[in-house]
């Protein structure tokens, strides 16, 4: 199994223009790894993160657009799937950590831990589909994940992480928003 951490913390070597959805378990590590404007965190949307990437992928064609999921979270919303594969936007790589729980809201196991996410996302018609379990194999698909035509699903078998406090206030404060905004060339939102 792979250390979620480790595995981000590889992706954000990479990061350059790309556009990150995070959600919950994901978002907590990213914005320690990676803080920048172009992170988007999908504010108390549990299994909406890749449905706000899909929005992105849509307007920013140029921009690769990149969603750090739970398997709790895509559980929430498995229609997602269909939904992206339809549109088949080639810029949207949707990363699912799976560690078998609902770890932001206190680890409870997820109804089939060993679901084959994989198979739900090439049978629900994305372009690439892949499963890793091992660091050296995340990094192997890096170049996938970064610059294959999409739509990619990739599910990266994880630990759970820890449980412990997580700031959502501080990671949705709407600053945030407005950097993305400003860095994406988007006119300021107005009260």
């Amino acid at each position: 199994m792979i250390n979620r951490r480790e595995a981000l913390s590889l992706l954000a070597r990479r990061i350059d223009q790309e556009i990150v959805v995070a959600t919950y378990s994901s978002a907590s590590d990213w914005i320690e790894l990676s803080e920048r404007p172009l992170n988007y965190y999908s504010s108390g949307a549990m299994g909406l993160a890749s449905s706000h990437g899909l929005g992105l992928a849509i307007a920013r064609p140029e921009r690769r657009v990149i969603v750090l999921d739970g398997d709790g979270s895509l559980l929430m919303n498995l229609g997602t799937l269909v939904s992206v594969s339809r549109v088949a936007p080639a810029n949207f790589t949707h990363l699912v950590f799976q560690n078998g729980s609902y770890e932001a809201n206190g680890g409870h196991p997820v109804p089939n831990p060993e679901a084959d996410f994989e198979t739900i996302a090439r049978g629900a018609g994305y372009a690439d589909a892949f499963t890793v379990r091992d660091l050296a194999s995340f990094e192997a698909q890096l170049e996938t994940i970064l610059h294959a035509p999409g739509p990619i699903f990739g599910c990266v078998v994880v630990e759970q992480g820890p449980l412990g406090p997580r700031s959502y206030k501080e990671m949705y404060k709407a600053e945030r928003r407005h950097a993305m905004r400003r860095e994406l060339g988007c006119s300021p939102l107005t009260p």
